[in-house]
């Protein structure tokens, strides 16, 4: 091959065209958005349906099975899952890996507009949700204030809501708790029954008058005024002096019949941030934009928001962010902790601090470029894309140091800079290609994996094979021209050299040749005992194999995130004010056995959050990093479970932070957060609840196992009027 020849004939060009990789990989760098992991777009689209006040058997038998039966025939379907609770229907679809996800979605419209004639009138229009990466909230920030609490939500909502949205990246933002202003109207039972009036009539006559009207337009002078009739309530006195109906010539309002008071909606959420009452706040992303930036620009504006409006007070609760910037701060350090390794190995066995510098220039390049690629191609600066990198950066230097140990080889055999160049570089060429492509060929099978794991290990295998592709570039065409100008005559015949620098040569030759006299002897033993080498192989590969059923396998591992999680259950039913009061004594303990917390928000409430009508209770506890705290997370969340397990009517589970990304595969996979789920299935209701407690007593039993639960709750308390 004459690529080496030309390279090293043409060193300007050659120069040139690695500057052009350098600054297009620089620039690529700075442009690449950071994130965990690579975007993975799970084949799921979920249908939600609310129902008010509709029991979980209602919901079932109305809504949610006519539109089973609907999407089970849309083309691809592999799992059709449910849930039904009270008022919401949930119905999850999962396809096959590969299915075109917006026309997924057109198909699973057309079926759900062929049985809308069959839900209930009062049902709300079913909703179709598609999963996103980016619909996990980035941060979860908690609001505390002494003021009034319906003050403090409208102020949320009016004021601080909007100044989050507007900033770059930030899709939307949940606020979750408070006080929400209502404005109650209290019918007196005896006056309307007096009056002969019916709540139809009475709620026809507030919808009619709290409405703003177009009303046509007139010629006005030269002008086209278009007339406008406000009719919208502004106040409390205009709602009371509704007119209902009429009684002869007199009318009847409705402040005769009715109490008209501002006050709140119905408390069905608590939420309390390090002690007080407060409001939780989750931000989310825009789907593609650097959570990292986004996550920093946000923060950003919530100090300025408490600088503005110091009568409330955020504070960050999670930061996703934070932990991504670990990560990939941890990834990054190891990647240049061994490319800086594998030159002073070099340095070591080379002994020559030019052919050092030659060979080095493989690994920035290659990385530099590969940059390039990524960015070009989409992907992200995550875990998989650096591990690539970081796993790669051993092998760039293989095929630089096959070639310039040729060309140092005629070098010391007499032939001169350019010759010894030349010649050394084309006598190894199909050496190292045929040597980069069996390594390419351990990886280029990932590029074609099908489901999660080809998603996740795509750009693995790709940032790892370009950068060896570069690597080897860079040996055929670089190395040559940089020895061909700047390789010494062999560091024997170097008199120039230091005489600390010769000492240092000698010394290190001494060293590789009892090195190399000790490998002599253990190879003649080897070959001398066969047998017994052969045989000591096969048993360190039996041991090997037999060691492997002791090794454990996670999809991800676990990591302390600095956190731990809360979570309380009662019976069925249970008030969300008495629910509150033992969310209190658990808040409590919690506070009390963590002195490691740095902040810490309860939230309670909600309509099932697993899918059944129990009021469910967290405790979300940041705690401070892990250089100022001598217990892990784990040790925090076992002290927390054993002090917490024996409040009554309370089920109490107490886990540490999961890695972000294995709660997020196991929601992606399962619907839930649980590593481990159990189904049950059947027609008869009661078999199925009595199996399913039975399997919960034999995984309770389980060393190992802890929080099992069963999703379906029943026995909800109703009246039924006849």
């Amino acid at each position: 091959m004459k690529i080496s020849r030309f390279s090293i004939h043409r060193p300007v060009l050659t120069m040139m065209v690695m500057l052009i990789v350098i600054i297009l990989g620089g620039v690529s760098l700075m442009r690449l958005p950071i994130d965990l992991m690579p975007d993975i777009t799970n084949p799921t689209l979920s249908v939600r349906t609310n129902y008010e006040n509709a029991s979980p058997e209602e919901m079932e038998e109305l809504i949610t099975r006519p539109i089973e039966e609907a999407l089970s025939a849309v083309p691809g379907v592999e799992e059709v899952s449910s849930v039904s609770s009270e008022g919401t229907s949930n119905v999850r679809v999962t396809f096959t890996w590969g299915t075109d996800l917006s026309e997924a979605a057109d198909d699973m419209r057309d079926r759900i507009e062929r049985v809308l004639g069959r839900l209930p009138e009062d049902a709300d229009r079913p909703t179709l949700f598609k999963f996103d990466m980016a619909s996990f909230p980035i941060l979860i920030l908690g609001a505390s204030s002494n003021l009034d609490p319906v003050q403090v939500r409208e102020m949320i909502d009016d004021q601080i809501k909007y100044r989050l949205e507007r900033v770059p990246g930030v899709a939307a933002l949940d606020v979750w708790g408070g006080l929400q202003r209502e404005v109650h109207v209290d019918l007196h039972a005896n006056k309307v029954k007096a009056l002969e009036l019916s709540l139809d009539q009475v709620m026809a006559a507030i919808r009619d008058a709290n409405v703003t009207l177009p009303a046509g337009t007139i010629d006005r002078g030269k002008y086209e005024v278009t007339i406008r009739v406000p009719g919208e309530y502004t106040n409390l006195d205009e709602l009371r002096n509704t007119v209902i109906t009429f009684r002869g010539d007199e009318p009847i309002h409705l402040k005769d019949v009715a109490n008209v008071e501002e006050s709140w909606q119905k408390v069905r959420q608590i939420v309390r941030v390090n002690g007080m009452p407060g409001i939780r706040l989750a931000v989310r992303k825009q789907s593609g934009t650097n959570t990292v930036s986004v996550a920093k620009l946000a923060l950003k504006e919530i100090e300025r928001i408490n600088r503005d409006i110091p009568q409330i007070q955020i504070v960050p609760i999670i930061d996703t962010s934070e932990y991504i910037q670990q990560s990939i701060s941890n990834v990054s350090r190891s990647a240049l902790y061994g490319g800086g390794l594998a030159i002073l190995v070099l340095l070591f066995f080379l002994r020559n601090i030019r052919s050092t510098i030659v060979i080095a220039t493989a690994i920035p390049i290659s990385i530099i470029a590969s940059f390039a690629l990524m960015y070009f191609n989409g992907y992200t600066l995550n875990i998989m894309t650096l591990g690539g990198l970081a796993l790669g950066v051993g092998m760039l230097l293989d095929n630089s140091i096959v070639v310039l140990e040729n060309i140092y080889r005629l070098r010391e055999s007499g032939l001169s800079r350019m010759d010894a160049a030349v010649q050394g570089s084309e006598e190894v060429t199909t050496a190292i290609v045929a040597s980069t492509l069996t390594t390419l060929a351990v990886f280029l099978p990932m590029i074609f994996m099908q489901g999660m794991a080809g998603l996740m290990f795509k750009q693995f295998a790709m940032v790892i094979g370009f950068s060896l592709l570069c690597s080897l570039a860079v040996a055929v065409t670089l190395v040559p021209t940089l020895s061909a100008r700047i390789l010494k005559s062999p560091v024997e015949a170097d008199p120039a050299r230091p005489r600390l620098g010769r000492a240092l040569y000698n010394v290190l030759s001494g060293f590789f040749a009892a090195l190399e006299n000790t490998y002599k002897s253990i190879l003649h033993f080897a070959l001398r005992h066969r047998l017994l080498i052969v045989s000591g192989g096969a048993l360190a590969l039996a041991g090997s194999v037999l060691l492997v059923r002791l090794v454990g396998v996670e999809l991800m591992p676990t990591t302390d995130e600095g956190q731990v999680r809360v979570s309380a259950e009662m019976e069925v039913g249970t008030r969300l004010g008495f629910f509150g009061e033992r969310l209190l004594k658990i808040e409590k303990t919690v506070r009390d056995s963590v002195p490691e917390a740095k902040s810490m928000v309860v939230s309670a409430g909600g309509s099932s959050w697993h899918g059944s009508g129990t009021y469910t209770g967290e405790i979300r506890v940041a705690l401070v990093p892990m250089d100022q705290r001598t217990r892990s997370s784990d040790d925090v969340a076992d002290d927390l479970r054993a002090k917490l397990t024996n409040i009554p009517g309370v089920v109490v589970r107490v886990r540490s932070g999961q890695g972000l990304m294995t709660r997020i595969f196991q929601r992606t996979m399962s619907g839930s957060g649980d590593k481990i789920a159990v189904e049950v299935r059947g027609h008869d209701l009661e078999t199925a609840d009595a199996l399913a407690q039975r399997v919960k007593t034999v995984m309770e039993a389980v060393e190992g196992i802890t929080d099992v639960r069963v999703s379906r709750d029943s026995g909800t308390p109703e009246e039924t009027i006849v």
